[in-house]
């Protein structure tokens, strides 16, 4: 193969629901095709994002634009009806392997993970001994399964079918051959990628519409919260210390951002009500999923998130990558990505009072958040520009080709 040719890369990710995961997938082929890769996606379930991707890949080459290609049925990964439901899965995933004829299978998240893992190694034990393409998979969090031993056991093996492993922080690559039993010699770490085309200041009429849009009144000091409403993001202690903010900084408003997935209802209605408590009553607003979130970073003043885990935390580059200073907690790879004291200020997970403080003292310090912020988008030009990472996902693909045909 000529070491420039263009590529054949088959995508396969466990959901297309809105999330880190898919968000940096999303840039990943949309550099992969603007760069004249032949890129295909498939997907086993959930279908929020297949327009996103259609309209990434409109205005290229005929035949680079594909229908994101359902693999599982419907809302089911096949995980749920066990082995036939898996083998299922897998024999679909065979046939768009057959269709697409890819160099490359990329994987992502582990369900997906497994299922590309199942064909590869169908195929050592088949008649011609290796897959058809090389196998990538993509490791995107310290997954909680994993320290269940059975299923890290499962992993250790599976994993041996991939030609490379790739994480998207050193915390990541830690993880997943330490608890997860992957081949250390196979990682490789390409930090998340930012688009940074995105708006960094709106000017005065804009961010006053898109606060007004919010339903957040322009003077207000607006901090901004991005993410599943899930446990691992610990709204509960954001919006605890938010009560402590509003009574120091009575302009104080939060909004989150972000849906809840199917079965989390009385989570989010428990956030709701301690929103509606009278020490927080109208300083919080649940904006719900929105597409338009570099432009709502623009207009806020603060970014902040008190996650119990993060695999890379992409909501904080995005919001470096807008120029807005940074609180979070110091967990998994957030101090990878937000630099404490530079770029951003850390607190301990669960430290209520340590987040109300490090907010407080943000929105009280115009020019500090402004050094924060400056500082954060300057690291983001730096290590998590988008080209930087398709580039150094290629070359993991390059590297596991030639190494297959050597």
């Amino acid at each position: 193969m000529a070491p420039d040719r263009p590529l054949a890369i088959l995508h396969l990710i466990t959901s297309l629901a809105r999330g880190g995961a898919q968000a940096h997938l999303l840039d990943l082929v949309k550099g992969q095709r603007a760069r004249g890769h032949h890129v295909e996606v498939a997907y086993l379930k959930d279908h929020d994002m297949v327009p996103d991707f259609l309209q990434v890949g409109r205005g290229h080459a005929e035949g680079q634009a594909g229908l994101p290609i359902p693999v599982g049925s419907a809302d089911d990964d096949g995980f749920g009806r066990g082995i036939d439901g898996i083998v299922g899965v897998a024999g679909r995933l065979m046939a768009a392997i057959s269709a697409t004829r890819p160099d490359v299978l990329h994987t992502h998240l582990l369900k997906a993970d497994a299922i590309g893992a199942v064909v590869g190694w169908l195929a050592r034990f088949g008649r011609r001994g290796s897959p058809p393409c090389a196998i990538i998979s993509s490791k995107h969090n310290d997954e909680a399964a994993l320290r269940r031993p059975w299923i890290a056991r499962a992993h250790g093996v599976l994993s041996r079918a991939d030609d490379a492993i790739i994480c998207c922080s050193d915390h990541v690559a830690r993880y997943v051959t330490t608890v997860g039993r992957a081949p250390a010699d196979r990682v490789r770490r390409v930090y998340y990628g930012i688009d940074l085309g995105r708006p960094v200041d709106l000017g005065a009429d804009r961010r006053a519409e898109v606060r007004r849009d919010l339903g957040v009144p322009d003077r207000a000091e607006l901090v901004m919260g991005v993410g599943r409403l899930d446990p691992q993001k610990g709204w509960p202690d954001l919006i605890e210390a938010m009560a402590s903010v509003v009574a120091a900084r009575p302009n104080a408003h939060l909004v989150i951002v972000g849906g809840a997935q199917q079965g989390d209802g009385s989570f989010v209605g428990r956030l709701r009500a301690r929103a509606l408590a009278p020490d927080l009553a109208g300083h919080v607003t649940f904006a719900g999923v929105r597409r338009d979130v570099p432009v709502l970073m623009a207009a806020c003043d603060l970014f902040a998130l008190a996650s119990r885990w993060e695999g890379f935390g992409l909501v904080f580059a995005e919001a470096m990558a807008a120029a807005r200073p940074v609180v979070a907690t110091r967990v998994s790879a957030v101090p990878e990505v937000v630099a404490d004291g530079e770029t951003g200020l850390l607190v301990e997970p669960g430290d209520i009072d340590g987040l109300a403080g490090a907010i407080t003292r943000v929105l009280s310090d115009r020019a500090l958040g402004g050094r924060l912020g400056m500082a954060g988008y300057r690291r983001v030009r730096e290590l998590f520009a988008a080209p930087r990472m398709v580039d150094e996902t290629i070359a993991v693909y390059r590297e596991v080709i030639a190494r297959r045909g050597a």
